[in-house]
């Protein structure tokens, strides 16, 4: 079945559309307060389809994702009663948990860590309004963090380019399918 093909085709129609960087923009927002998820699924075939803009989207990932990881630290220091229901439902709870105690630990380093790493950054947003970092090293960490994050992601994929693009183009059912079996046995081995 070639089901993955067509997603493909369709992901990479959409990434050259005029409207796509605004849609970037929205989703690196929502992504860092409250959106599950992640920009990199949507800017690495940007980058990969335009790899002469690719810096330019990896920066507009960056911006907005900063602004969105204030709105998170908003929400943290002003609504966290509101929002500790939430984070208990969706099984951010344990997440939140180890975020504060990240923070006692590496202050700066731990926003940065977040940032970068695949680990949940709205989580770390929140957690940083709760505890009211200062917010000037919360935006440098968070600046450095996810700009590293999203300006490597735009980099490998401009530097693949179509050719890159082409491959993918071939093996992407094989890869689906691969993608898929290996979820299934984690959440077998999880207990899920």
């Amino acid at each position: 079945m070639r089901i993955f093909s067509a997603l493909y085709e369709r992901v990479m129609r959409w990434s050259r559309h005029p409207h796509a960087p605004r849609y970037l923009f929205g989703l690196s927002f929502a992504e860092s307060s409250f959106f599950p998820v992640p920009p990199d699924v949507m800017l690495a075939p940007m980058a990969l389809a335009q790899p002469s803009r690719a810096w330019r989207l990896a920066a507009i990932t960056t911006i907005a994702s900063v602004i969105g990881g204030l709105f998170g630290y908003m929400i943290g220091l002003f609504a966290f009663d509101l929002v500790q229901p939430l984070l208990h439902d969706l099984g951010y709870w344990e997440s939140y948990l180890r975020a504060k105690s990240w923070f006692d630990r590496w202050g700066f380093w731990a926003i940065f860590l977040a940032g970068f790493s695949p680990i949940p950054y709205k989580v770390f947003t929140i957690t940083a309004g709760v505890i009211s970092m200062a917010l000037l090293p919360f935006v440098i960490a968070s600046l450095f963090g996810r700009g590293l994050r999203f300006f490597l992601v735009a980099s490998l994929m401009a530097w693949g380019g179509e050719r890159m693009e082409q491959r993918l183009k071939l093996y992407i059912d094989r890869i689906g399918w691969i993608m898929v079996v290996l979820l299934l046995v984690v959440a077998l081995a999880v207990g899920y």
